[in-house]
């Protein structure tokens, strides 16, 4: 039987839902020798930056049961690298490009979403994990009314479509979902990562430089499908699901919760085929049960 895995995420149409978590995949270029980017739904690229950022004193990635820490502090070349050097690279690829976007303050975050206003790019995914630093270092996503705030400016600033990326570390995922959507985003992605913290017991100090750091892989799983799931009934905007997938059947769990599309992250680093295997054991599942529009299953668990 044919079937189709097409989904449209805030007006845009992807070949298939599976697409790569943004600081897992680079812009592609490292992993284009394992994986066939024309395979995926979309790239999501790097955290990118209106100035290059040097990142966070090394260690900054550790370890730990059923995943990993990492505290990278968003290292990037800045917009003008990335404009010349990786977008162009991925232009060779018949596969949607996802740019996500970080900063310190509105006016950095703005300054990239301008910049990219006339590179072509197909969505923006605004991470607001970051520290703000005018309200002494708390996350712009931490807050609902920071939230609202900086969705509303960057909408006033960008072309693509906008995807605002939700921290899990707040009481209420749901409030910063609907803060998002009364700001007028697109989109949304979630769940960034999980604040955790690793001791190295021998050396008497902290695994890595930071302290603490973004928690990822398997073990944050079901924390992002519950959280998925209870968006998806709060608010009305497309989702992309992302924590912890590693097969097929993961992403599955996500898409039936309510997610649009899924990203894939942490796998990436002990499975570099993750992304395909993924999309084709889609298509199998699709095949097995006489699924033909896999749009059938989005949000199909209630």
């Amino acid at each position: 039987m044919g079937i189709s895995t097409k989904v449209n995420l805030a007006g845009v149409e992807l070949k298939n839902p599976v697409m790569t978590a943004s600081g897992t995949f680079g812009s592609g270029a490292e992993y284009c020798e394992f994986v066939d980017l024309n395979r995926l739904g979309a790239v999501v690229t790097k955290g990118v930056a209106n100035v290059p950022w040097p990142g966070n004193p090394t260690p900054r990635i550790a370890e730990v049961y059923g995943g990993m820490l990492n505290a990278i502090g968003l290292q990037n070349p800045g917009i003008d690298v990335f404009a010349q050097r990786d977008i162009p690279f991925l232009k060779q690829y018949d596969t949607k490009i996802i740019v996500n976007v970080c900063g310190k303050t509105t006016e950095d975050y703005i300054e990239v979403v301008e910049r990219l206003g006339d590179e072509p790019v197909d969505m923006l995914e605004i991470n607001i994990s970051c520290p703000n630093v005018k309200e002494g270092g708390i996350a712009f996503g931490q807050d609902p009314k920071a939230v609202e705030a900086i969705t509303r400016e960057v909408k006033k600033h960008a072309k693509q479509p906008v995807i605002m990326k939700l921290s899990p570390n707040v009481t209420d995922i749901t409030v910063m979902a609907k803060a998002a959507e009364a700001g007028g985003a697109d989109a949304l992605s979630l769940i960034n990562t999980l604040t955790g913290m690793k001791i190295d017991i021998n050396r008497r100090a902290f695994a890595i430089a930071n302290k603490t750091g973004g928690m990822s892989g398997p073990a944050v799983k079901p924390v992002a499908v519950r959280m998925v799931y209870q968006v998806a009934n709060a608010v009305s905007l497309p989702i992309i699901g992302m924590g912890g997938i590693a097969t097929a059947e993961d992403a599955l769990e996500f898409i039936m919760a309510g997610a649009t599309a899924v990203s894939v992250g942490t796998a990436n680093f002990f499975n570099p085929y993750a992304t395909v295997e993924i999309a084709e054991g889609i298509e199998s599942y699709m095949r097995k049960y006489n699924v033909s529009d896999i749009n059938e299953l989005i949000g199909c668990v209630k």
